[in-house]
């Protein structure tokens, strides 16, 4: 019996064999008979770190058999070819396709990848490899025996965003031998909240060091507020508690610390502001709104009648109330602390030699007031010179001035140094000083200079921080359109396109917006948007070659070769760098071995 069930066994195995030799050819032949693969953007995009992308592929529906699936292998090689990586695969198995509605007879598959955005992955080329497999344990594998090129490279439009920097100048310094003055501290509170912060950006530091200093105080101001929303108005107690609060720290302050001031000798002086409009509507008008938004503000305020809350709740109703929300009624929830005082006079006049002995540390930093030691720095030529006698201030005295001209000088020295690395670091030694200067000398300005610092060294969160801090203090408009403008650019470059829009929307029309809008609407394929955008920019600025090169772009997308032969050869002619950039980019890949675009970059 076990005799006559060998043939049977032997024929089965052959017949398995003869099954698979036969239908894995097969099968890889009606597969790759009609296949196409495509990625989606054509060219792969990147949006901040990451290059999410999809590939579609579509095979022929014929191809289908039993028990064996037809593949595509996806992996990205980059560093000429050196490295990959493996991305994954796409499998025409049940549950996996669709049949495609637009290509009778055809599947289509679809699946989303992502890939680091390094600058070492470009140039880089997808690669999708085919094959054909038995969906059984084991089962056998037939590969095809080339690869097919899906895309290449990485365009990344953080790369072509616009930011053209405002040159940031040393503040004047002068030696002024009255010491006496008015210092104006201002805190913020949290939502319904009248402990004082302890944390960085609450000036506590500041004023510890102004009242263990033991400067002669003649009197203190302090004055709080409340912002206008439910949470923080309906507390009528809250800005008085705010005072107090400002007023117990003083107190326990100069008695536990202070060797020269008494609390009985300050005179002090107490206000808070409950259920006012005034400090509300000085910040509407000094922000970003625009005029017909500032002016529906003030009516609602002054001219409508109504409560308190009434008014409030008709706030939530105007367009611009996100704003409000957003970037006015942090600011409104507030303290100030202002310390008059006076100093004993100093004349010197070996200012310069003086600082470098306590530079050195030869004599103690005492030898000269803050001012004199501060002004010495512009008695010489050498940055290095003034870096060491701002950072000795700066160590010293915590002033806003010093940390802030300390900070100008780390950018200059950042602009001489020849290697990347090395500039970063200036650049973010840069940015602590200027932070340090605003949160002493809180203003639009300096929140500025500590998130350009920042976006220069490649710190985006903190730099859009910053750009937020700005914003919310206020200040003159030319300033606030260019926080805008900066911060959209940092935006796009973070990949937050939506978010870049809304800031551009309060930054006005300029060079640079304009390219940089135009950057968002071609890559959301919105190509007459950008067309006008390139076209707003080049009459602003007729001799810049960009506007004409964004224009040859867009003319690639449209698949318009005549034109970009033509907007090419304009912006060659402007600039000859942007033949060489013309060569390497990525959208003029499909033209670049034809007449139009040779003849266009001579």
């Amino acid at each position: 019996m076990r005799n006559s069930l060998r043939p049977v066994a032997h024929g089965l195995l052959a017949a398995t064999v003869f099954f698979s030799a036969c239908t894995l050819p097969r099968v890889l032949k009606q597969a790759e008979a009609g296949r196409t693969v495509v990625a989606r953007p054509a060219v792969l995009t990147a949006s901040g770190d990451a290059v999410p992308f999809a590939v579609e592929a579509r095979v022929p529906a014929n191809h289908l058999h039993k028990g064996v699936a037809y593949e595509l292998l996806l992996r990205y090689r980059y560093e000429h070819g050196l490295r990959e990586d493996t991305l994954g695969r796409i499998t025409f198995t049940s549950g996996n396709f669709v049949y495609d509605d637009e290509h009778k007879g055809q599947l289509l598959a679809t699946q989303k990848f992502t890939l680091p955005n390094t600058p070492g992955r470009n140039p880089g080329e997808l690669l999708a490899h085919a094959q054909v497999r038995e969906l059984k344990k084991n089962g056998k594998v037939l590969s095809a025996p080339a690869d097919v090129r899906v895309a290449r490279g990485i365009a990344d439009p953080a790369r072509l965003v616009v930011r053209e920097d405002t040159t940031l100048a040393l503040l004047p310094e002068r030696a002024n031998n009255n010491m006496s003055g008015t210092r104006v501290l201002p805190f913020f509170f949290d939502e319904d909240k009248w402990f004082i912060r302890g944390y960085l950006g609450t000036n506590v530091a500041a004023l510890e060091d102004l009242i263990d200093a033991n400067q002669h105080t003649r009197q203190v101001l302090i004055i709080a507020g409340h912002s206008p929303d439910s949470t923080d108005a309906h507390n009528r107690l809250l800005a008085s508690k705010r005072v107090r609060m400002l007023l117990y720290y003083y107190k326990q302050r100069v008695k536990n610390f202070s060797y020269l001031n008494k609390n009985e000798d300050i005179h002090y002086d107490t206000l808070a502001y409950v259920r006012k409009w005034d400090t509300f509507l000085q910040k509407v008008t000094t922000s970003a709104l625009k005029a017909d938004q500032i002016d529906s503000v003030v009516t609602l305020i002054n001219d409508t009648k109504g409560t308190f809350e009434q008014k409030e709740k008709a706030l939530h109703r105007l367009s611009s109330f996100d704003y409000i929300e957003q970037y006015i009624y942090p600011v409104l929830r507030f303290g100030t602390v202002a310390v008059t005082y006076t100093a004993p006079k100093r004349y010197d006049s070996e200012v310069y030699l003086l600082s470098k002995k306590i530079v050195e540390k030869q004599v103690e930093t005492d030898a000269l007031t803050p001012e004199e030691l501060r002004y010495s720095a512009t008695l010489t030529p050498l940055l290095a010179e003034k870096q060491r006698i701002y950072e000795v201030s700066a160590a010293n005295t915590n002033s806003w001035e010093a940390f802030h001209n300390l900070g100008v000088v780390l950018l200059m020295r950042a602009e001489k140094e020849p290697t990347d690395k090395i500039q970063k670091a200036y650049y973010r030694r840069a940015a602590v000083n200027f932070t340090l200067a605003a949160h002493r000398n809180p203003t639009a300005e300096f929140f500025y200079h500590a998130a350009t610092a920042y976006h220069r060294a490649g710190d985006r969160l903190e730099a859009l921080q910053n750009y937020d801090y700005a914003i919310k203090l206020g200040g003159p408009h030319p300033l606030l359109r260019k926080i805008f403008s900066d911060r959209a650019a940092l935006e796009i470059e973070v990949g937050q396109p939506d978010e870049a829009l809304r800031s551009l929307q309060y930054a006005g029309p300029s060079y640079q917006n304009a390219l940089n809008r135009a950057l968002i609407e071609v890559g959301r394929e919105h190509y007459e948007l950008a067309q006008e955008q390139y076209q707003l920019a080049q009459t602003l600025r007729p001799t810049a070659a960009a506007p004409i090169y964004g224009l040859a772009v867009v003319a690639a997308r449209q698949q318009n070769e005549a034109a970009v032969g033509t907007f090419l050869k304009q912006a060659v002619a402007l600039d000859r760098a942007y033949a060489q950039r013309a060569v390497e980019d990525l959208e003029f890949q499909d033209y670049a071995q034809g007449k139009v675009f040779r003849e266009a970059l001579k």
